[in-house]
């Protein structure tokens, strides 16, 4: 079997090239670079090993789960963890088999008196089944994972919908930078690559240290959550009078008001999910695409992750396992 990219092996098994560097991070795969050649590459034990987790995930065994079973040769553990994953499908079974009753009773009633009268919901014996329900919540606790049920008698918060107290309204201050745009694939990569060199070769955590490092998707045409992305430009904050090498572009930014959010458990969705708490706020505008920065040749207004805690990640030489992330959507006051 030849070697296969990271975007061949995404698409074949439709799974995001971030996922598969999330799966790296973990120790689950191992990609490799060829000398000279700038993107990771997977040989056909990688790739069979990735089936095998694809199976997993499948069958809705956890990531923490699936570390356990592929690297442990102990099988009475590996059934013990299978036991485990069964247990909880039965509770949830029950529930559900339970939910699915309620609701048939509901539709059964309201066809019957031909009026849509939801009084029934508030039975006093009823909530007190529905109290008494509870389903397996593991897989909402995962990096990486699809969002389960939680417990169902906090159903008065719509799930999956941002709460206030996930957003923190922010203000970042104008700023010079230093910017590097990437195109095609593992653009990302690239740009992080470029803009990390050029901060340890400058020195610049001594010379600056409260910079800070912003990143956004600057493809042409929209890309889907998890998909990757077609162009990425990464931006480092730098003094004002600081040269830049010609390959960067030096950008003057001019500040904004921002939501902000940190990632949960690397899960891009939680971009869509931001950008519907601003539309239905009745303190702040969507100010997606408002001019704030000069040049903008690559847009302007746009999100921005932001890689906290930047200064410290430098010093330690960008390991994956220590990135955090901000989600920064633009926004102004009504």
């Amino acid at each position: 079997m030849e070697l296969q990219k990271a975007s061949q092996v995404s698409k074949d098994y439709g799974i995001s090239t971030r996922m598969l560097r999330y799966y790296e991070q973990v120790g689950l795969i191992k990609s490799l670079r060829q000398e000279d050649y700038a993107y990771r590459v997977y040989d056909e034990s990688a790739v069979s090993r990735l089936r095998q987790i694809i199976v997993l995930r499948k069958l809705r065994v956890p990531v923490k789960q699936i570390i356990s079973i592929l690297n442990n040769s102990d099988a009475v553990q590996i059934v013990e963890i299978f036991r485990q994953n069964i247990s909880q499908l039965d509770k949830e079974i029950t529930a559900l088999s339970t939910v699915k009753s309620i609701l048939m009773r509901f539709a059964e009633e309201i066809k019957e008196k031909a009026d849509v009268n939801l009084k029934l919901i508030g039975d006093e014996a009823l909530f007190s089944i529905i109290d008494t329900l509870s389903f397996p919540n593991n897989q909402i606790k995962e990096i990486k994972e699809e969002l389960s049920m939680e417990e169902l008698n906090n159903a008065s918060e719509t799930l999956n919908k941002m709460m206030d107290k996930d957003v923190r309204i922010i203000f970042l201050p104008p700023m010079t930078v230093a910017t590097y745009c990437a195109r095609g694939e593992g653009c990302e990569g690239k740009a992080n690559d470029v803009i990390n060199k050029f901060v340890m070769e400058a020195g610049l955590t001594k010379i600056k240290p409260d910079l800070r490092q912003f990143g956004f998707d600057c493809s042409d045409g929209a890309v889907g959550v998890g998909e990757p992305s077609k162009a990425y430009e990464i931006w480092v904050s730098i003094p004002d009078d600081m040269e830049v090498p010609g390959h960067l572009i030096k950008r003057k930014f001019n500040g904004g008001m921002y939501a902000a959010h940190v990632l949960r458990t690397w899960d891009f969705q939680d971009w869509r999910l931001l950008k519907e708490w601003v539309d239905s706020s009745d303190k702040y505008d969507n100010a997606w695409g408002e001019p704030r920065w000069t040049p903008d040749e690559t847009g302007s207004g746009q999100g921005f992750e932001e890689q906290l805690n930047y200064w410290g990640n430098a010093n330690r030489g960008f390991r994956m396992e220590d990135m955090q992330l901000d989600l920064l959507f633009p926004i102004r006051e009504k």
